[in-house]
């Protein structure tokens, strides 16, 4: 490992911490006083070292990868690069699938600057940036409950808790209903930030697996009879990391599960504008009569994800004890961000910037389909969404999803295992590839790399290795 233990940065200087750190190492490596290949100290080990944050470190390392130093691999660390290793990379252009998140190249940045100043000059500019109430900005509650209920999803009886983002929902929702080892049913494979949020709370989670269709609701039987949890958490449209949606009878099914062991339904809606094929298909919510399902939404997906706005649509109890618990946590969400974003969906941007997203998604779901379908080698399955940011392989065994994220990483193209979305591990074959930030030409080239690194690994592999099929994940 490289020992950087005597860098000397001065914090007087006009440059960042991180920058003259990321300087201090990549002089270090084109003079050769650090030798490529090494592993650096992870970023808390060397904030301490230096007496760091270590978001500097962490900054500095992501400096350095961007300019093609450094790689981090998943699981293992981040590597200084050869020579011939970083202008291989440079030449593949980091294609990375490892982040489900829009494109920012598409993001509509003169409208926005444009309706940004428009809140900034008007009348309500200093109420805007007076503190708030921990519900949220009041005409943004107000327009999200109206267009709920004009499509038969918000009831009366129901209210809304603007937060920051989908995340903070679910961490509100954890600390308010899942503690003490209170059984909550999930997804597996599931959007791993589910998994922490729950599990800090002291949730006890029940993995239901999910097939072709979303949620498999046979086993969702089963465990809601045997351990009759209190919550069942389900991404019904593109689920995260699997793509898998919902058919409206599955949908029936889980809802009148749910009521009959006294389950209440978490439904996370933040991918379902982002359909690029088929028919629209009704949420939970509304579909659900008993009026208990808790519905999620956020504009992370389909406009800004650095304005972390998010929402919860439940009825008004359960809207009052998490707008108890956000404000001893955060006070309100920040009400400039849901201004902008209140003008940004009234003025009708944000209706022209969702269609074109979509024409633009399909597009990318039709590269990374064919893609799959063109290079992967035999054996290898795969998902087919009808919208989204994700799509799930399985790999062939024995051939394993870090073994192979080893080999693309030295070409330029990375990914999550499927093991960082297992409930209690597993997924070892699996992976997830999060295509809605990439160009067509950079999936096909991304997917082309993969089929051919994972065609070499089951090259290598010995003859009298035992191939198990792969799972029926397709």
């Amino acid at each position: 490992m490289v020992d950087l233990s005597d860098i000397h940065l001065d914090a007087a200087l006009d440059r960042p911490l991180y920058k003259q750190l990321a300087d201090k190492i990549e002089t270090a490596w084109r003079d050769n006083a650090v030798a490529p290949g090494e592993r650096l100290p992870a970023t808390r080990e060397l904030a301490g070292q230096l007496g760091l944050n270590r978001t500097t470190v962490s900054a500095a390392y992501a400096l350095l990868e961007e300019r093609g130093v450094l790689q981090g691999q998943v699981g293992r660390g981040s590597f200084l690069l050869q020579r011939a290793e970083a202008a291989q990379s440079g030449r593949d252009s980091r294609i990375s699938f490892a982040n489900a998140r829009p494109c920012g190249e598409a993001f509509p940045l003169d409208a926005f600057r444009r309706l940004a100043k428009q809140v900034i000059d008007s009348a309500d500019a200093a109420e805007i940036l007076q503190l708030g109430s921990p519900l949220g900005y009041s005409p943004l509650r107000r327009h999200l409950l109206e267009e709920a209920a004009s499509h038969g999803i918000a009831r009366p009886s129901d209210d809304l808790l603007v937060t920051n983002g989908c995340q903070q929902a679910l961490d509100l929702i954890a600390r308010v209903f899942a503690t003490d080892g209170q059984s909550v049913a999930v997804e597996d494979p599931v959007y791993h930030g589910l998994v922490r949020v729950f599990s800090r709370a002291g949730a006890n989670l029940l993995p239901v697996p999910v097939d072709e269709a979303g949620l498999d609701t046979r086993t969702l039987e089963q465990t809601l009879q045997q351990h009759r949890p209190r919550l069942l958490v389900v991404t019904p449209s593109f689920q995260n990391p699997t793509g898998a949606t919902l058919p409206l009878e599955r949908r029936k099914q889980i809802l009148a599960l749910a009521q009959r062991f006294g389950t209440v339904v978490i439904e996370n809606d933040i991918y379902s504008e982002l359909r690029y094929r088929g028919k629209t298909l009704p949420r939970l919510k509304a579909l659900d009569e008993s009026g208990n399902t808790i519905l999620l939404g956020s504009y992370s997906k389909v406009s800004f994800p650095g304005l972390r706005v998010g929402w919860v649509m439940a009825p008004k109890n359960v809207i009052a004890r998490l707008a108890e618990a956000k404000q001893i946590s955060d006070l309100h969400s920040d009400q400039l961000s849901q201004a902008v974003l209140l003008r940004f969906a009234e003025s009708g941007e944000l209706a022209r910037h969702v269609e074109k997203t979509r024409a633009d998604g399909a597009r990318r779901l039709d590269a990374v389909l064919r893609a799959c379908s063109r290079y992967l080698p035999p054996g290898t399955s795969y998902t087919r969404p009808d919208g989204g940011m994700n799509l799930w392989i399985e790999l062939p065994a024995p051939l394993t999803a870090d073994a192979l994220l080893e080999r693309a990483e030295r070409r330029g193209v990375n990914f999550l295992p499927g093991r960082y979305f297992g409930v209690h591990g597993g997924h070892s074959r699996g992976m997830r590839i999060s295509f809605g930030g990439l160009a067509p030409e950079e999936i096909t080239r991304g997917i082309q790399i993969l089929g051919e690194a994972a065609s070499r690994e089951l090259a290598l592999i010995p003859a009298n290795i035992e191939m198990e099929p792969t799972a029926a994940l397709v």
